[in-house]
């Protein structure tokens, strides 16, 4: 069976809100409602990728304390920027 667009964003939108540390879920949750309507399919593939990653090392990312992943570092970039605003 095949996740509806709307069906697609509200999940990611939830798995956003209940992450593992609040930190997490502060942040992606403020990205996610910012900025998940406008991703194309792509986008949300990746963003989808990065909702499995550990939450200790998603705050790394965030926070640069690590360097992320490559094929994850403009989606990261993406979502410091965006919460420091």
């Amino acid at each position: 069976m095949t996740e509806t667009y709307e069906h697609r964003l509200k999940r990611m939108q939830m798995r956003s809100m209940r992450r593992g540390i609040k930190e997490m879920d502060i942040i992606l949750s403020a990205y996610a409602q910012s900025n998940l309507s406008k991703m194309d399919e792509s986008q949300l593939d990746l963003y989808d990728q990065l909702l499995d990653e550990n939450d200790q090392d998603l705050y790394q990312w965030v926070t640069g304390q690590v360097v992320a992943p490559d094929s994850l570092q403009i989606l990261i970039k993406d979502i410091s920027q965006t919460f420091q605003k």
